[in-house]
């Protein structure tokens, strides 16, 4: 094993592992550490929506998990390429933008429509944010940024993102997306949950890919209900798991033949463009359409400006070597920003920097940038391999919802974290009163709409309504003036004391 540097790596940034086989097990170990996270976001997100596809109905969260993983390998290769390979992160799909894409794809779309132009739209606006605040940054600092999204701000913004989306995740968890309150799902989702905290608690090694273990262990439980209950007795109570899309690869169910060709193993993965292109329930993108994400967008890239600058803090910390000076926080924030309009327009998601593969590098001490990009090379690959994608489509929606309640309090609880470390005084009022209204205004789903005629109207969304209050209220309340404490006249002190002596 590589001898320990001064710097604290085994591996600099600039290094490679001895073996082949070494920098292969460290790539596995970054995918698997993104791997659930990864995937989640589109399983969430698409759930309620299919699309047509050569003929046949799919489900939109089983088709958009190949491109979630490919689009997460191409973005950390561009981020990689903007850093001068300088800064080993490895970026895939952020939860931030959930609520975000859930409210855009259905503007305007009715009864079994979607809006997926909607998203790579959306995902450019967060690209042009983050390069405009680069470039802001590079010539004026970042003191305007601290100025105008101030972590009594911001905290309370992070947590209302995670809590709009504790409904979702707890439909997942008791009616497995179906609206039938189900016991068997409750415990199966349960049971991913316990284990992936009781993985993170306690785990050494295994507290890097908690999330993964966890979802496995939800499985496994799922999968006895579903043997045992519904294979074994009969009862389509106990029918958790749907192992159609495996079957579906070498089987042929409406003709009881089999049917295995070369997409039984490799297929390419459909991307969101295409499948906007093709499908008939899509519906076409509107000028108002994109005001509206604008709204939708724009307030939540500005918040995770914020995460990026944090995440780049904490792996500056690991390597010893501050990566806002070198490569600079200008290069970070466009790598950043551009591997998320690229990720729109393949899978409608956006990336971002991911802590699990921060810990990764931390707990290693290996920060080579080509084992990233090896693990990029892996995650890419994976989009391709049917079987793979077939198996992550029978993960049941109850087990992802048992995780996400972890996940999105996860969000929410970083946010109060966020507080913490900036010692945000609560007992002051003007404290309170920011956080309340952003608190109230974002989780009571405060929207502001405008209807300019009867065909055009535009909502700003309650993210964006709850981050504008919070901005507005800490700009009017400012800091009261200490109270003069008045200074005592030595000349006095003098006089009194000649008097008392």
């Amino acid at each position: 094993m590589e001898k320990e540097k001064s710097s604290g790596l085994l591996l600099d940034v600039d290094e490679f592992p001895k073996s082949f086989g070494q920098a292969l097990i460290l790539a596995i170990q970054h995918v698997l550490a993104m791997f659930v996270a990864c995937i989640t976001v589109p399983m969430i997100v698409f759930s309620p929506y299919t699309v047509t596809i050569d003929g046949v109905a799919r489900n939109l969260a089983s088709v958009m998990i190949a491109p979630t993983l490919f689009s997460a390998g191409i973005g950390t290769l561009f981020y990689l390429f903007v850093t001068k390979r300088r800064s080993p992160m490895f970026l895939a799909s952020s939860f931030a933008y959930m609520a975000a894409m859930s409210e855009a794809v259905a503007i305007d779309a009715q009864a079994g429509q979607i809006n997926l132009w909607i998203l790579p739209v959306g995902m450019a606006l967060v690209g042009v944010v983050y390069c405009v605040v680069a470039l802001l940054i590079r010539f004026f600092g970042v003191g305007w940024l601290n100025k105008l999204l101030p972590p009594i701000v911001v905290g309370p913004v992070i947590m209302v993102i995670g809590l709009s989306l504790a409904g979702s995740a707890i439909s997942n968890l008791t009616t497995g997306g179906a609206g039938t309150y189900n016991w068997c799902y409750i415990l199966s989702g349960l049971v991913a949950m316990v284990v992936t905290a009781l993985c993170a608690h306690y785990g050494k090694k295994m507290a890097l890919i908690p999330f993964v273990l966890g979802m496995a262990a939800g499985y496994v439980a799922a999968l006895l209900f579903t043997l045992i209950g519904y294979y074994g007795c009969g009862n389509e109570y106990c029918h958790v798991i749907n192992f159609d899309p495996l079957i579906n690869l070498f089987y042929d169910q409406a003709n009881q033949t089999a049917h295995v060709t070369i997409q039984s193993f490799l297929d390419y993965p459909k991307f969101l463009f295409l499948l906007a292109a093709q499908s008939s329930n899509v519906v076409p993108l509107t000028g108002s359409a994109v005001a509206q994400a604008c709204l939708i967008f724009i307030p939540v890239s500005l918040v995770t400006v914020c995460e990026h600058i944090g995440d780049h803090k904490n792996m500056s910390g690991i390597l010893q070597r501050d990566l806002l000076e070198d490569p600079g926080l200008s290069r970070t924030l466009i790598g950043d920003g551009v591997a998320t309009a690229i990720s729109g327009i393949f899978c409608g998601a956006a990336n971002t920097t991911y802590g699990e593969n921060v810990a990764v590098v931390g707990v290693t001490k290996i920060a080579s940038v080509k084992v990233i990009m090896m693990a990029c090379g892996i995650a890419m690959l994976l989009g391709f391999l049917s079987p793979v994608m077939a198996l992550t489509e029978t993960i049941p929606s109850c087990v992802t919802g048992g995780v996400s309640l972890i996940l999105y309090g996860f969000i929410a609880a970083s946010g109060v974290k966020m507080l913490i470390n900036e010692h945000i005084d609560m007992g002051k009022t003007k404290n309170i009163f920011v956080a309340s209204v952003i608190l109230v205004s974002g989780i009571g789903n405060l929207i502001f709409t405008f209807s300019f005629n009867d065909h055009v109207s535009m909502s700003i969304t309650s993210i964006a309504v709850a981050m504008i209050l919070g901005i507005i209220m800490n700009l009017i309340l400012r800091e009261k003036n200490a109270p003069k404490t008045i200074e005592p006249n030595p000349e006095q002190e003098v006089k009194n004391d000649s008097t008392v002596r």
